[in-house]
């Protein structure tokens, strides 16, 4: 029987996206505050920043959970295929 690990990512790769991340969201509520205009646009500008962090986390989450139902699928599929597999013997005398 052979097991098959889904691939996981490094370390480094999670450091990286988590370092990019930070970086971007304070690269932009600095220069959203630091914008020369009114304290309604920035505000504006802050929901919209918000919204589209929110949003990301959100399809990431969308995207993990259908990648999780098709490796749960695929592990039943391959249960079942073990089952058969191990059940069967060619060399079984039909009864009758």
């Amino acid at each position: 029987m052979d097991s098959t690990n889904a691939p996981r990512p490094t370390t480094a790769f999670y450091a990286q996206s988590v370092a990019s991340f930070v970086l971007s969201l304070a690269a932009i509520s600095a220069g959203i505050f630091y914008l020369p205009v009114g304290s309604w646009i920035r505000a504006f500008l802050a929901v919209g920043l918000l919204y589209v962090v929110t949003s990301a986390f959100t399809l990431a989450k969308c995207v993990r959970d259908m990648q999780d139902a098709g490796t749960v699928v695929r592990r039943v599929d391959q249960a079942r295929l073990d089952k058969l597999l191990a059940d069967h013997d060619p060399f079984k005398v039909p009864a009758g």
